[in-house]
């Protein structure tokens, strides 16, 4: 089995791709280094046998997959060779082109996990090299599996609008559900009645829609067929022209995730 090296593996996303895969047996402890400037590893104390370091140059030397799990900016910091190894970059905007450049890497994945990882929740898009071997693929698949959905990609560049829409995990549709909290409050209900009907209404709304073959769009029209209290406030949305606010909303996430790193 392959020794693979997290740098930034101290960090949360990290630990949330990870543990998972671990707890799988996808990723086998002693077969697993991770690495941290700041040294702390906590979360990984079910599997003792992963070995940690401070140092990224041991780290690499020491493993077969690379996965750079670190902030765009802290990528520039790093000064490694990756040649010969197959590289797995969850790091944002940072491009196929800058990694080879910047690291010597041919073999590379680029993927675009989010917050729901931990909850083996994610949508995982994922794109790679021609280099990348059918077997280091399958890997790849199986890997991002344990937390969640992974999709391969034939474009990279369809990665920053993944970015956008599925790397925001829940941020988007927390925005949505704190207008409802509030608007609950105002109506008069208890914060933490209002949170928790919220909450539950989210989760139902979001298994419903995993698991349902009518589409969404189908979903709306539905509840307007009723003509009922939701159709009232469903037209009510439709009028005041919430989709625009929502394209706007990802136009702009798009927008930022494309300008990425030119350089490092």
């Amino acid at each position: 089995m392959r020794t693979i090296g997290v740098i930034g593996g101290g960090g949360w996303l990290a630990g949330a791709l990870l543990r998972p895969a671990l707890a799988d047996g996808i990723i086998r402890p002693e077969r697993l280094i991770l690495s941290s400037r700041s040294g702390d590893m906590s979360g990984f104390d079910a599997w003792p046998r992963i070995r940690a370091t401070t140092d990224n140059a041991e780290l690499v030397a020491a493993s077969d997959i690379v996965m750079l799990c670190v902030r765009p900016n802290d990528l520039a910091e790093l000064s490694l060779d990756l040649s010969g190894k197959l590289v797995i970059s969850v790091v944002a905007g940072v491009t196929m082109d800058v990694l080879a450049r910047s690291f010597g890497a041919r073999r590379i994945v680029r993927a675009m996990p989010n917050a729901c990882a931990e909850q083996r929740l994610s949508f995982t898009p994922w794109f790679a090299t021609d280099s990348v071997s059918d077997d280091e693929a399958h890997f790849v698949f199986r890997f991002f599996s344990a937390s969640g959905r992974a999709h391969g990609i034939t474009e990279e560049a369809q990665l920053d609008y993944f970015t956008a829409l599925t790397g925001s995990g829940p941020a988007f549709p927390a925005l949505f559900a704190d207008a409802m909290i509030r608007h609950a409050i105002g109506a008069g209900i208890a914060p933490d009645t209002a949170v928790a009907a919220v909450r539950q209404l989210f989760m139902g709304a979001g298994v419903l829609m995993a698991q349902s073959e009518t589409t969404p769009a189908e979903l709306v029209d539905v509840f307007l067929d009723y003509q009922g209290t939701t159709a009232a406030g469903l037209t009510a949305m439709i009028e005041a022209d919430v989709g625009s606010a929502i394209f706007k909303g990802l136009s702009a996430a798009r927008r930022r995730a494309a300008k990425g790193l030119a350089a490092l």
